[in-house]
């Protein structure tokens, strides 16, 4: 009686061993599945950051070119360059020639 008794005790450490392997191979294969989910949206999420960076370094040059035209246009040079292309006039001290009709 005694050996029925630990067959059966046997079996039943056996199969909670199993039961438990069982567990914890699903628990690793979880694991595995979110590890490369997380991956992925790392890669993402990185690739996203780079585009980002280039085109905050874009604004960043176009602001630049942006405040080099703001004091362009602040000069006396701007002011006489439009003067002369929008509205035709020209300095006290400069000769206007106009081509002659042959």
């Amino acid at each position: 009686m005694r050996r029925k008794r630990r067959r059966k005790e046997n079996r039943g450490n056996k199969l909670g061993v199993l039961a438990i392997t069982v567990v914890a191979l699903l628990l690793l294969c979880a694991l595995f599945v979110q590890t490369a989910q997380l991956k992925e949206k790392e890669a993402v999420y990185l690739q996203q950051k780079e585009d980002l960076q280039t085109q905050l370094d874009a604004e960043e040059d176009r602001t630049a070119e942006l405040e080099q035209y703001r004091i362009y246009v602040q000069t006396k040079e701007f002011i006489e360059n439009m003067a002369r292309q929008k509205l035709g006039l020209v300095n006290k001290d400069e000769i206007l020639l106009k081509p002659g009709t042959e």
